[in-house]
């Protein structure tokens, strides 16, 4: 991959940004190599995981059951020195039990006053098991605390903890009794993560490591500094104006009231807004970090336009009805660039 010229960012450029950059790319390959000693054949699940938490989002994980979406969160929390917490979604779950309540205590001389104490929210990595079972009204709960990371409980705003992520994880087959996310929520999401079983000499290596006597154990690598510090670094990275011209006309043409593409125009309901386009701007700088490279390509943001846009896009009645795809219309998008 070779990055397009770069244009000037602010306090971007320079042998020191170069140093920083070639730096945190080795710890990065050291986290990587930490997290497949327990993770197998999840390469590039793990490697868009990464890149939603040096973008500083929040990601929503698809797969069927068994395929290790919650270790892979505890493994995070590990490698990274994170406070990581669980909350398994069901439809009686009530807001209060992710945000936490206001409980009335009363003192030794009688006077009585409320007491707040926090849900699982307030920590540094939230796992929602399948949220897509919890009411929409636990599930708006999430909201205020995935854009603005702090939550407001009884008219008082609590701040959350810094760095704060969410990976939401869905199963897709059973669909009875869910209540599907809506747009402003998936929108919250940096990306889409959709995990598929492991090849043959990878499930073999996974059947032979996790059966046995003793089991690897992730160690930790970084800490929460290192990982605010680096995304601070993938804000200052410097991109090429190709690739911003890629990005721009990427997300747009995937709008239907400005596409050319017939295809986007008949089949697609609406289209990413602009947020997508700030997110794929972050997750670009964040893969060419992830790899050592000084600045992202063209083909960093053909590789995430997927992850990035699949669930910023919806099809229409007659397109759905036809068995059209979501990724088919992306990769008509990303035709001109490939």
């Amino acid at each position: 991959m070779t990055a397009s010229p770069t244009v000037p960012f602010e306090d971007a450029g320079g042998a020191r940004l170069a140093e920083d950059i070639e730096s945190l790319g080795q710890r990065l390959h050291a986290v990587r190599e930490s997290i497949g000693r327990i993770i197998f054949g999840q390469q590039r699940v793990i490697d868009q995981t990464l890149i939603t938490l040096l973008a500083g989002g929040h990601a929503l994980v698809i797969g069927v059951p068994g395929l290790a979406k919650t270790l892979l969160v505890d493994t995070l929390g590990t490698v990274f020195g994170l406070d990581d917490k669980r909350v398994q979604c069901t439809p009686d779950l009530m807001p209060a039990d992710i945000l936490g309540s206001e409980v009335l205590e009363e003192s030794d001389s009688g006077r009585r006053a409320f007491r707040f104490i926090p849900g699982p929210v307030f920590c540094q990595l939230l796992m929602a098991d399948e949220i897509n079972r919890a009411s929409p009204r636990t599930q708006s709960a999430l909201l205020q605390a995935m854009q603005e990371h702090r939550v407001t409980v009884a008219g008082v705003s609590h701040d959350l903890p810094r760095p704060f992520h969410v990976l939401a994880t869905q199963n897709p087959i059973e669909q009875e009794g869910v209540y599907p996310l809506p747009e402003a929520q998936l929108d919250r999401f940096l990306m889409e993560i959709g995990i598929d079983y492991p090849d043959l000499e990878a499930e073999r290596r996974m059947l032979i490591a996790t059966t046995g006597a003793e089991q690897a154990e992730a160690v930790r690598v970084m800490d929460a500094e290192e990982l605010i510090a680096a995304q601070r670094l993938v804000r200052r990275m410097p991109v090429g104006e190709s690739v911003v011209e890629a990005i721009l006309a990427l997300v747009r043409r995937g709008r239907p009231e400005e596409s050319e593409l017939p295809e986007v125009r008949g089949q697609v309901a609406w289209g990413p807004g602009p947020r997508a386009s700030q997110s794929l701007m972050l997750a670009v700088r964040a893969q060419a970090l992830l790899d050592g490279r000084l600045a992202p390509s063209i083909d960093d943001v053909i590789e995430l336009a997927k992850p990035v846009l699949r669930h910023r896009m919806a099809l229409n009645f007659a397109a759905r009805a036809e068995g059209v795809q979501i990724d088919e219309i992306i990769d008509r998008l990303c035709e001109p660039f490939a």
